[in-house]
């Protein structure tokens, strides 16, 4: 069983930033990443890492967003720079388990105001 807690969402101008925590816990596997789903519209992938491996970021976001991990914690971190309105929506944590499958954290809401 893997169990996710994301936080640090918010409010923020356009061109501010944001960083993003997952909080995970149980038996988890070597894959992180982040979605996010933005009102009426289907989850998309933002940024994938795996724990001995390199990270791979979707184009819209590239050179903008980060994503790193501390191990040692179980952590998974998205720091979000030069944020634009179109960057709003529920963002979640995913995680794989060592045993298989995928895992999902709640979200937490991320608004950029223009």
């Amino acid at each position: 069983q893997v169990q996710l807690v994301e936080s640090g969402g918010g409010l923020v101008q356009a061109g501010g930033s944001l960083r993003l925590s997952c909080a995970a816990s149980g038996d988890i596997g070597s894959i992180r990443a982040w979605y996010r789903q933005a009102p009426g519209k289907q989850r998309q992938w933002v940024a994938t890492m795996a724990t001995e491996g390199p990270t791979d970021y979707a184009e819209s976001v590239k050179g903008r967003f980060t994503i790193s991990g501390d191990n040692a914690k179980n952590m998974v971190y998205l720091q979000m720079n030069s944020l634009k309105p179109e960057d709003t929506g529920v963002y979640f944590c995913s995680a794989s388990g060592r045993r298989g499958g995928s895992y999902w954290g709640q979200g937490t809401q991320v608004t950029v105001s223009s």
